[in-house]
């Protein structure tokens, strides 16, 4: 049995549009493990997906409304708004849909009295700080109405208030909310699914503001998630990133991938774990890897050393190295090696031998 199984856990579940639907394949995978959450936390589809597991709404179902979602249950165009109000309209798209894919699988009523711990992340737009609902403080608000405002992407939907706050999607400030989430528990399961591969995009401005606009939202959010990941202070942290990064955020065409890839981006980062207790402080799984640079690629820029210092350093001829070739790195180490300019660092797993130029994630200290 998973240590984790044992352990008051935290379940928390970031947003990434559709791509969230991999966290229905990561609860089935936790579930054959005998890992069952104290508390759920999320935000957008992530606080969508929890809040329907703490209502008890069947996996099963979770993937067949998964599967069957089609665009027009989701994206209605706001014409009146944009033809009448123009530039003052707050959204592209109407509320109405949205509140009603809410409603079919959120429960009615406040956060007291729940099965389970669930937790909504938002931001306040008008004071600009995030809001947590669930939280002591926060819990006489409806549940419906706090996971629509997290599902509210400014500009695609309009805002909501809960409990006179004017609240928006809470991935504008924190996408996966581990910090708030981590308070209390033995440990802490978090799933990325908005941000794993930040690799080139193809064809953005060709594609329109929606496309423009998600590319921008993407590298926002992966830029703010850094740096709480890079310096992880808390209960031990499972840190799962599915491959789902080669998916727009609203393809609606690849549920069924979606899951599997959750499901099995849970089970490999499972079966990675060491034997017993996992230790405070530190990101799971970890994995041995080697970093090596390429000289003829290297023009000397130093990114790496700003962006890594202690790990890449710089020689007599102005070429960058690695101060120490091998490392233990776990998924939220070595973003710098995606930052280089002409791809010139070269991280390779000394587990599988195969070599990989994209970014494990983001690292400025060795783990």
């Amino acid at each position: 049995m998973s240590w984790l199984a044992t352990q008051s856990t935290a379940l928390v579940l970031g947003g990434g549009g559709l791509k969230g639907f991999a966290h229905i394949g990561v609860m089935r995978a936790l579930e054959e493990r005998g890992i069952v959450p104290s508390r759920y936390a999320g935000t957008s589809i992530g606080a969508l997906i929890a809040a329907a597991r703490v209502a008890g709404v069947p996996l099963s179902e979770m993937e067949r409304r998964a599967t069957t979602v089609s665009k027009r249950d989701l994206f209605r165009l706001n014409r009146v708004g944009m033809l009448v109000d123009r530039s003052r309209s707050p959204s592209l798209y109407l509320e109405q849909p949205l509140r009603d894919l809410v409603d079919a699988v959120v429960p009615e009523g406040s956060f007291r009295g729940l099965g389970s711990e669930l937790l909504v992340n938002t931001v306040d737009l008008e004071r600009g700080t995030i809001v947590m609902w669930g939280l002591p403080g926060h819990e006489d608000v409806s549940i419906r109405n706090a996971v629509y405002a997290s599902c509210a992407l400014p500009g695609f939907f309009p805002p909501a208030t809960v409990g006179g706050r004017v609240c928006v999607d809470g991935g504008t400030i924190d996408n996966l909310p581990t910090a708030i989430a981590s308070i209390g528990v033995d440990a802490v399961i978090a799933v990325d699914v908005g941000n794993t591969d930040l690799g080139r995009a193809q064809d953005v401005t060709s594609r329109g503001f929606a496309a423009i606009y998600m590319r921008a939202a993407s590298v926002m959010m992966h830029a703010l998630q850094l740096n709480p990941l890079a310096t992880w202070i808390g209960p031990p942290m499972l840190l799962i990133r599915p491959r789902v990064g080669h998916r727009d955020w609203f393809a609606f065409s690849h549920a069924e991938e979606m899951i599997q890839a959750g499901y099995d981006g849970t089970m490999s980062a499972l079966d990675e774990l060491v034997e017993g207790p996992l230790e405070r402080d530190t990101i799971y799984p970890r994995r041995r890897i080697r970093l090596s640079v390429n000289r003829e690629k290297c023009v000397g820029c130093g990114v790496c050393t700003a962006l890594a210092p202690g790990i890449m350093e710089m020689d007599a001829e102005h070429k960058a190295f690695a101060a120490r070739e091998e490392h233990e790195w776990s998924p939220a180490d070595g973003e710098f090696v995606g930052q280089c300019p002409t791809s010139a660092i070269t991280m390779e797993s000394l587990a599988s031998r195969r070599r990989t130029t994209r970014p494990i994630e983001q690292a400025t200290v060795d783990r």
